[in-house]
């Protein structure tokens, strides 16, 4: 059919070209012209000069379909950490408490992404404390999600964001408004604070290191997103595990198109660890692969476990599966697309393979895992330090599952009447070679069936760490945001520039798919070498994905950005002395007398073409 579709267009004839679009894929116009966006710091209410409250990771963004103008965002975010204590960073090289403060930073735009604000509620806070060693956490203004201190729970990160129709008895319509879904990392309170309050009676609380936890906003306003009233506890999606079982890399999607017979129902992926609390190559394994439906607006939750619990750490199962999205379309059919990860003892890089699991009648059932096609990780070199995958370089920051799928569908939403179920994914890929990654975009117009493109959509020079696309509902524009770094692997060079930078790209749609991409936003460069993870000074940190969301009118992309973090001489010597001692060398420099203000200063930036 492609090759049809290009025999027609050489034939000069636009009525042919019309006709065998619609036979095609429904008649996808093509939205012409430059398309420009603009870009915005996101976590406003965050610090830029106090290591480690100026450090954010891990973005996702949400646009209500029903009300466009609307955006909500998560992010990892150090606001209510303690300064980086004297006394523990020199002696342990690391800024991180383990107090049960949490990360999970919360942000709204109600000018499609031009603007955000970050609320203060209250919460457990150790924001105020001195620097000079560890304080006990108390109740205090927060800059995260509110509830989870009173409910006895930590709100640990990793946030997803979904927007749905709200219920109202028992029944979903957009005419009853909208609800938001905020999916994180939770954990007992108890396992961090032992003066934490108890959670409230009948409150389920995770049974092994962590779960996700689901905290829910009807009608967000500008008022009512500064009352933490407007905020529903936190619910535990699944509540009976294993003791060392740790959950982690989840998935939220609301089935936002009003066409499926299964309108409002929400779906929650995430890979369940299930030893010693851990995950990727140093524990963690089996881990299969669980999904929770809820029928209810996410008061409650059915749990299945859809792929088998065989990693065993040896040959294919190494890493498992982990990094799963899900989309619905405008039938109601479920799609849950994750990363099958081989076992770098194999050789690297690592060839992961993008799977697909479906249900098609609400989750009530779910298919087995289907192979969709290969990708190449950009893990040529582990980190001596970290054990963890770079691209940058050593002490770089952290790749490992960075080919994880990214993955969009164009349903029609918010009624699904005008649906094309076009399929888009990317992901960043190394099968180039080393210092020759690309952003790549496929996608399918066929229920996933058969994919097409595989197309290198980053800017020359770029060498993209992570990337997500977005496709708008009516199917007749994509989106693509990646971040990049620009120079060649160093190896253990830690003296030269790491140029660093976001970017946004779009592209209209048509009978073969997207067309010809094109900048709409492409950041100015910091340098990685000025991030850390908001804890070891090991390493940088600007992972672990990035996310783009899309409405009929425009896009919105959103990345961790540096520009505005210094790199500190000190803690580069330091890093230089600790590589080649193969281990940290203790005393470490301590940020906060040592360093530039600004080191570690990553920030949430957006571009939005709205």
């Amino acid at each position: 059919m492609k090759r049809l579709s290009v025999a027609f267009r050489a034939q000069g004839s636009a009525a042919l070209i019309l006709a065998l679009a619609g036979l095609i894929v429904s008649a996808m116009p093509v939205n012409a012209g430059p398309v420009t966006a603009t870009a915005a710091v996101v976590n406003v209410g965050s610090p830029s000069g106090q290591t480690p409250q100026n450090h954010q990771n891990e973005p996702a963004v949400a646009i209500d379909a029903h009300n466009p103008d609307l955006l909500v965002a998560g992010v990892n975010d150090f606001v209510d950490q303690q300064p980086c204590p004297r006394t523990l960073v020199v002696e342990e090289a690391t800024c991180n408490l383990d107090n049960g403060v949490g990360v999970s930073g919360v942000y709204f735009s109600f000018d499609r992404g031009r603007n955000w604000t970050q609320p203060t509620y209250t919460g457990l806070t150790a924001r105020d404390c001195g620097s000079e060693s560890p304080c006990e956490p108390h109740l205090g203004p927060i800059g995260r999600l509110p509830w989870y201190y009173e409910s006895g729970l930590v709100d640990a990160g990793d946030p997803w964001l979904a927007i749905g129709p709200r219920p109202v008895d028992g029944a979903f319509s957009w005419e009853n408004g909208s609800r938001v879904y905020y999916s994180n990392i939770s954990a007992p309170l108890s396992d961090y604070f032992a003066n934490g309050p108890q959670p409230p009676p009948g409150s389920p609380v995770p049974r092994g290191y962590s779960a996700i936890a689901v905290s829910r906003l009807d009608d967000p306003t500008p008022e009512r997103v500064t009352q933490k009233s407007s905020w529903m506890p936190p619910v535990i999606v699944a509540s009976h595990q294993g003791s060392t079982d740790a959950e982690d890399k989840e998935g939220i999607w609301a089935d936002n198109a009003a066409s499926s017979p299964y309108f409002g129902n929400v779906y929650m992926c995430v890979t369940e660890f299930r030893s010693n609390g851990g995950h990727g190559p140093s524990g963690g394994f089996p881990g299969p692969l669980t999904i929770g439906t809820s029928s209810d607006g996410g008061d409650t939750w059915r749990v299945r476990q859809v792929t088998s619990a065989d990693g065993t750490g040896q040959g294919e199962g190494e890493w498992g599966r982990l990094g799963c999205t899900i989309r619905t379309d405008s039938h109601g059919v479920v799609y849950v697309f994750i990363l099958r990860d081989t076992n770098p003892a194999l050789g690297l890089p690592a060839r992961g393979t993008h799977e697909l699991i479906q249900s098609f009648d609400g989750g009530a059932h779910w298919t087995r895992p289907r192979a969709l096609f290969t990708r190449t990780d950009l893990c040529y070199h582990i980190d001596p330090l970290s054990n963890r995958c770079v691209t940058d370089g050593y002490t770089g920051a952290r790749t490992e599952g960075a080919v994880q799928p990214s993955v969009d569908l164009a349903n029609g939403a918010p009624t699904g009447a005008d649906a094309t179920d076009l399929i888009i994914n990317a992901w960043p890929d190394a099968n180039d070679g080393l210092n020759n990654e690309k952003a790549r975009v496929a996608w399918s117009s066929d229920g996933a069936r058969t994919w097409q493109g595989f197309t290198a959509v980053s800017l020359p020079g770029d060498r993209p760490l992570f990337a997500a696309p977005a496709i708008s509902p009516a199917g007749d524009r994509a989106y693509v945001v990646y971040e990049a770094v620009t120079s060649p692997w160093p190896g253990s060079d830690l003296t030269s520039p790491r140029p660093y930078h976001g970017v946004l790209l779009t592209a209209p749609i048509g009978p073969g798919g997207p067309g010809v991409w094109t900048t709409a936003y492409e950041g100015p460069f910091g340098d990685l070498r000025g991030t850390f993870p908001g804890h070891r000074l090991r390493e940088e940190r600007v992972g672990d994905y990035v996310y783009a969301a899309a409405s009929r009118d425009y896009g919105v992309g959103l990345w961790i950005d540096a520009r505005d973090a210094a790199v500190c001489p000190a803690i580069q010597d330091w890093r230089a002395a600790s590589l080649a001692a193969g281990e940290p060398v203790i005393p470490a420099p301590w940020p906060l007398a040592d360093c530039p203000e600004t080191f570690g200063n990553t920030d949430v930036w957006s571009a939005t073409t709205g």
